[in-house]
């Protein structure tokens, strides 16, 4: 029988922001956590272990762990990602955790981001617009080309994490600034033979600095998206369009 060989496992160690903006008496601070790595292990449950074994008052959220709520997203050394689908083995023993900037934080990790997003939603109107038509409860939906419902179902797959948002130079510096997550929702909405706005109304939303004219091009948003989606391309579309129509930004 061939002796087994046991290799020892790292010792991580986990440097996380601690400040619960509540607590009068919390004040900003880094504290520091070890744990013995495990195989395929991941951000996510690395906290819970944290939270079960050391300090139950951490926080931070959670809801799928399966990448779809976007619940989970923080800083991960400096760098927007989802604690559910980042291995500890893709990173170095020393792990800095941080809330993401630009949202309100809660406590520790945890930041609404829902707030956030609900005001984008409603400042961009991102739903179906058909007033003009009358609604039948009982008709069959409207016939769509399958390589448009793709085109659609793509820009569908935002989950709404933050990340893009965070990793954006400009929403740093600008509180109004919708970013790629609601020039992604335009750009989807515009794609939909179902949503009767003519194509101004869709650019006025978005025409300025505090839309597709404030981005900088940095590729932030796109090199951070953990659903990997087109966002630089969809916000290079938009202006193309404005521009060919003689639109300029505000």
């Amino acid at each position: 029988m061939s002796d087994i060989i046991q290799t020892s496992r790292r010792q991580l160690r986990f440097h996380i922001l601690r400040y619960n903006p509540q607590d009068e008496s919390s004040t900003p601070h880094m504290q520091t956590f070890e744990l013995e790595e495990a195989d395929g292990l991941t951000l996510f449950v690395a906290l819970n272990e944290i939270r079960e074994q050391h300090d139950a008052s951490l926080c931070f959220d959670f809801v799928c762990r399966a990448g779809i709520c976007g619940s989970c997203a923080m800083l991960v050394n400096g760098q927007p990602a989802l604690a559910c689908r980042t291995l500890t083995k893709n990173l170095r023993e020393d792990i800095t955790l941080t809330p993401l900037p630009v949202f309100k934080l809660i406590a520790d990790l945890s930041v609404d981001t829902g707030t956030w997003m609900r005001d984008m939603s409603e400042r961009l109107q991102t739903w179906v617009h058909n007033e003009g038509s009358e609604v039948d409860i009982n008709a069959l939906e409207q016939r769509m080309e399958p390589e448009l419902a793709r085109e659609i179902y793509e820009l569908e797959r935002c989950i709404e994490c933050g990340c893009c948002i965070a990793a954006c130079g400009t929403a740093h510096m600008r509180d109004d600034f919708v970013g790629a997550v609601g020039l992604l929702k335009i750009a989807r909405f515009k794609l939909d033979p179902r949503d009767e706005r003519e194509d101004a109304n869709f650019y006025e939303l978005v025409g300025d600095e505090s839309g597709v004219f404030g981005c900088m091009t940095l590729l932030g948003c796109e090199d951070m998206c953990p659903k990997e989606l087109p966002l630089a391309s969809q916000i290079a579309y938009l202006r193309r369009k404005m521009a060919s129509q003689g639109i300029k930004g505000g």
